[in-house]
């Protein structure tokens, strides 16, 4: 018995790279895997042939149970439909998983508005649009009386956590999605719902360009399939301990990524309000650049 052995899973993104390895994973764990792709290229345009239903096929050829959907995760009811569709015939949805995307790379002084705006969509609506659908139906289940173990898993990226020159509509879009990771996970905790988030450092073609590809044979640390254990245990009952979490996994290293945090403060002298004579001073010393030989007691 597979870990995720009855357990339905979603996985967009799912026709090449990291969410193929995902879908792939998660079924030779005893998923049901409902494997969504729009088939576009590296830059989202469109394609002749989705690659969803090579992954498929390649899942029933292996033993398991797969159905391929080729439905924008941008589209609203689109998304409303997948999980009520995937409901319908499989009976429950026990996880997400939010991989799809693509990259329009430039500067910010060659970014056009359509640039922006897509990767935005693709990446941090689309990753919405499939969550609130699956938590509606989580919520509804949970009102019923009927139990839930739902598992969410979103895709940030080190763009997102720690920045990078030229992916500014990517590297934001990330960076939300792991606050709307957290948000998600203080909702759902009440409905049995976990939610959290992993961020690859892998060869798909969006990263192409990191590292060599390991000769065949070899263990790959670049290889997406790396990250994949890792989403498989979010999705399985098991995790229902963990939320609201960054994970990032770097070969056979997976790491605890945290946020924001409070490193050191400086206040007003003696009056309420901080006063605009105060701030360069009182930021040299919070940040450790006073000029030389200056010392403030």
């Amino acid at each position: 018995m597979g870990l995720l052995e009855g357990r339905v899973v979603i996985v967009t993104g799912a026709g090449r790279g990291l969410g193929r390895s995902h879908a792939l994973h998660l079924a030779a764990e005893g998923a049901t895997v409902v494997v969504n792709d729009l088939g576009v290229s590296l830059h989202g345009q469109a394609e002749e042939k989705s690659p969803a239903d090579d992954v498929v096929d390649e899942i029933v050829a292996g033993g398991g149970t797969a159905v391929a959907n080729g439905a924008s995760v941008t589209d609203w009811a689109a998304m409303q439909q997948l999980i009520a569709g995937t409901v319908d015939q499989f009976g429950d949805l026990h996880a997400v998983v939010n991989n799809a995307g693509f990259l329009r790379d430039r500067m910010i002084t060659g970014m056009s508005e359509e640039d922006f705006d897509s990767v935005i969509e693709v990446h941090l609506k689309g990753t919405f649009c499939v969550l609130k659908h699956a938590c509606d139906y989580w919520r509804s289940q949970g009102k019923a009386g009927k139990p839930v173990s739902g598992r969410i898993v979103n895709t940030t990226s080190g763009s997102g956590l720690f920045a990078n020159v030229g992916q500014a509509n990517y590297g934001s879009a990330k960076s939300a999605i792991a606050t709307l990771t957290q948000v998600a996970a203080l909702e759902m905790q009440r409905y049995g719902v976990t939610c959290n988030a992993v961020s690859p450092i892998a060869a798909t073609r969006m990263l192409a360009t990191i590292g060599k590809v390991a000769t065949e044979g070899q263990w790959d640390p670049l290889d997406p399939a790396n990250m994949s254990p890792v989403v498989a245990w979010l999705c399985s009952e098991e995790a229902g301990w963990l939320s609201g979490q960054v994970i990032r996994v770097d070969g056979n290293k997976v790491q605890r990524v945290t946020g924001w945090a409070v490193e050191g403060m400086f206040e007003s002298a003696g009056h309420e309000a901080i006063e605009v004579g105060e701030v360069g001073m009182g930021l040299r010393k919070l940040y450790g650049t006073l000029p030389a030989g200056l010392v403030i007691k």
